[in-house]
């Protein structure tokens, strides 16, 4: 049984636009029982450790298949102008103060940074790479910005867990570790990730104004 439901489930990874999680195979393949489904999974799982271009990853909670980060460049040559807009130092600063001191309100990822940021709070929520999940209980009840699913897919984590020490993350940015990211925020675990959307839109609740 194994054998036959590895190219089904490879076919649903390849096709599925977002990471597939094992809930949907179960759902997908619910007249298949769900230990024959995790087996074939596994199985399909040694047939890519064993090959050379591809590789089938864990990401934002769900399984992906894409190419072998030692063939980057290749491949980033084959997409080049196509490829996705790199994001600018400031923005990945800003990304990267949100990520580790989640949640976190717009004067807060300021104050750290030193600067104002609301223009870069504005293209990453356009970038779906953060979005708002609440108000800080404070006067003027500033918006709370968390990280997204898409942020996690972007940089190939599969949860916050996965984030590296702030040291090596500021290393890699090539910036300075601010003394109020050293220590670490509030979020412990990963956040729902529930859409943006779902945060309502008044007056009172609109978030920046999103800037390109």
């Amino acid at each position: 049984m194994s054998d036959e439901l590895k190219p089904i489930i490879e076919a649903l990874i390849f096709a599925s636009p977002d990471p597939l999680t094992l809930k949907t195979l179960f759902r997908l393949l619910d007249e298949e029982p769900p230990e024959d489904v995790e087996r074939a999974l596994e199985a399909l799982q040694a047939d890519y450790d064993a090959r050379g271009g591809l590789q089938m990853v864990q990401v934002a909670g769900g399984y992906q298949i894409c190419t072998r980060p030692e063939f980057h460049e290749w491949v980033r040559r084959l997409f080049h102008e196509h490829s996705k807009q790199r994001l600018s130092v400031q923005a990945l600063e800003t990304l990267a103060v949100i990520a580790y001191k989640q949640p976190i309100t717009g004067p807060e990822i300021s104050e750290i940074r030193g600067v104002n940021t609301s223009a870069v709070v504005g293209t990453l929520l356009e970038r779906q790479l953060v979005k708002v999940v609440g108000r800080r209980p404070v006067v003027g009840r500033p918006f709370l910005y968390a990280t997204t699913r898409e942020f996690l897919n972007r940089f190939g984590l599969s949860d916050l867990g996965d984030l590296p020490k702030v040291e090596e993350m500021a290393e890699a940015l090539g910036m300075e570790v601010p003394l109020g990211l050293a220590t670490p925020g509030p979020a412990t675990e990963s956040l729902p990730f529930e859409d943006a959307s779902e945060v309502p839109e008044d007056p009172e609740t609109t978030p920046p104004e999103q800037v390109h």
